[in-house]
């Protein structure tokens, strides 16, 4: 279960604190809400409307540990729900959406429009409840990859869909591709902020 913090949009002259960790998905960048600490995005390189470092930005590793604990824990197999303050700026309607993600257990699959029908919102918003799917700023803690086309298709993924691949696999509701499959399909590359 995670914890949503729903704060205000008025500028913040405080330096966003973040982060990057090494994992098997490739390079995770972290940023934090710099009022409350809570994690405010998680991005990988090539993902739509992901974040980017921005100059003014405070680095903080420490701020991530329990993130970095747990995304570590969670790539390993050996975590199922994320338990991590989180703190998201979207409308109201894109916050019902990200917020019925939470309720799509580990190992599971839903669709867009069990997503619309689940917050009361017509079937013809489907479309609009994908596109707050797609603005999604914590890919991974917030599992928009278990959301998938109704004909059982992957659809699309912000981080692409080799990464869509992967954690479907990790969580066991989709069978490896064989050039996922070995020792080496989820092994990330170590560092001092390896996962």
């Amino acid at each position: 279960m995670t914890t949503n913090t729903r704060t205000s949009m008025a500028a913040d002259a405080t330096p966003t604190p973040w982060t990057e960790l090494d994992s098997p998905l490739g390079p995770l960048l972290l940023t934090a809400d710099s009022a409350t600490g809570a994690l405010a995005s998680l991005s990988v390189p090539g993902q739509k409307g992901g974040r980017t470092v921005q100059d003014g930005w405070r680095r903080d590793p420490a701020l991530f540990r329990a993130a970095q604990e747990q995304l570590a824990a969670y790539l390993a197999g050996e975590l199922k729900e994320f338990q991590l303050e989180l703190s998201t700026h979207g409308s109201e309607f894109r916050e019902r959406v990200w917020a019925a993600l939470d309720d799509v257990p580990y190992g599971a699959t839903t669709t867009y429009g069990a997503i619309a029908t689940r917050i009361g919102a017509p079937r013809a918003a489907v479309r609009a409840v994908g596109g707050a799917i797609g603005a999604n700023p914590l890919l991974i803690v917030r599992p928009c990859h278990r959301v998938i086309g109704a004909d059982g298709s992957l659809t699309g993924y912000a981080g692409g869909l080799d990464r869509k691949v992967r954690l479907l696999t990790l969580e066991g509701s989709l069978q490896a591709p064989r050039s996922l499959q070995g020792p080496r399909s989820l092994q990330g590359s170590p560092g001092p902020h390896s996962l």
